[in-house]
């Protein structure tokens, strides 16, 4: 209509029983709010994945470790990086969480003393970062960091970017389809993402109704 609209594009990627990654879903839509979010996951669960799409509901929300460290640094003058990314890596090397919780508290109590605004943020970010921890430890080194996701997401912009500005959603949908089908034939041939050992410790009963989907603003 003569207008030149932004536009997100949503992509799920998904990890398979046999440990293997796949690209399940894109969306194209004006924005990121909510309602976004409610057709996206709607639309994946008349496609089938209704398991998957339920357990959205009640699912973790993962902040990339790495971010939340850089976010953390930004309250500490310079000279005093290095000491304090020492003491938060302390939580990383921990065995499980309920000792990663206890260390985190307690790093976050001394900080707290010098910095309160770091402090505060160790608060609000905890749950956040550790979400990984409650997963089988040999997954966590594929949850806590965003990085396969970026790598993905640079991918796709990068050849969106040649074109810019695009006529309609079907010539995006077609673009970055292509690309996402070109990754996704790459996942098959790789090795598997996750050890299938673990992806049977964190299988559930297929659920056979969903009735409603409730996603909350931290959908993702």
């Amino acid at each position: 209509g003569g207008r030149i609209v932004s536009v997100a594009a949503i992509i799920a990627v998904a990890v398979t029983t046999e440990g293997k990654r796949e690209i399940v879903g894109l969306h194209i839509g004006p924005s990121e709010a909510e309602p976004f979010w409610s057709t996206f996951l709607r639309d994946l669960v008349r496609r089938g994945l209704k398991a998957a799409i339920t357990r959205v509901v009640g699912a973790t929300w993962q902040r990339c470790r790495v971010h939340f460290r850089r976010n953390a640094l930004a309250h500490v003058p310079k000279g005093q990086t290095t000491m304090v990314a020492a003491a938060i890596r302390q939580v990383f090397l921990q065995p499980d969480h309920a000792a990663a919780t206890q260390t985190w508290r307690h790093v976050a109590d001394q900080l707290r003393a010098r910095w309160p605004k770091l402090g505060a943020c160790m608060d609000n970010a905890e749950h956040d970062v550790l979400a990984y921890m409650t997963f089988p430890e040999q997954h966590r080194t594929k949850l806590h960091s965003t990085n396969p996701l970026e790598r993905l997401n640079k991918e796709v912009k990068r050849r969106a970017d040649v074109v810019g500005i695009f006529p309609n959603e079907d010539s995006i949908t077609r673009l970055i389809g292509a690309v996402l089908l070109e990754q996704n034939d790459e996942y098959q041939l790789q090795n598997r993402y996750m050890q299938i050992e673990g992806m049977a410790a964190l299988a559930t009963p297929q659920i056979e109704e969903v009735t409603s989907l409730q996603i909350t603003p931290k959908a993702a």
